[in-house]
């Protein structure tokens, strides 16, 4: 099994999640996100309110943290390539900020309320 966590612009969140869901995904975890790497500015990529203590003083167009969003989901071995295709597919736009996705291995999962693991836990 693998960990896959996509971290993508907030506007490409519904249609992320829809692909995955026609592709036999709908589980996942999703969180609103801050951070930062190269992209230096948001235009037109968010329809929330901004908080403006994170607007950096030196440049009104620059904020220290960018808004995003962190989905995670965790997939069978087989279908890592297909899940992360797709999503690379739903957020490219070809400008900086379009996100990061990284793949990372699960040891082992346990549901809570049954006791089962491994994939058992997942499926």
């Amino acid at each position: 099994m693998k960990e896959i966590i996509a971290i993508i612009r907030p506007n490409k969140m519904a249609k992320t999640k829809e692909v995955l869901d026609s592709l036999g995904f709908p589980a996942m975890t999703a969180n609103r996100v801050i951070g930062r790497g190269n992209q230096k500015a948001i235009i037109n990529e968010v329809n929330f309110s901004v908080d403006t203590t994170g607007i950096d003083s030196s440049d009104e167009k620059c904020l220290r943290y960018i808004p995003k969003r962190m989905i995670t989901l965790i997939v069978m071995d087989e279908d890592v390539s297909l899940v992360v295709e797709s999503i690379m597919k739903v957020n490219c736009t070809g400008q900086i900020g379009d996100g990061k996705i990284f793949v990372c291995p699960i040891n082992d999962a346990v549901r809570v309320r049954t006791k089962e693991s491994g994939v058992d836990a997942v499926l």
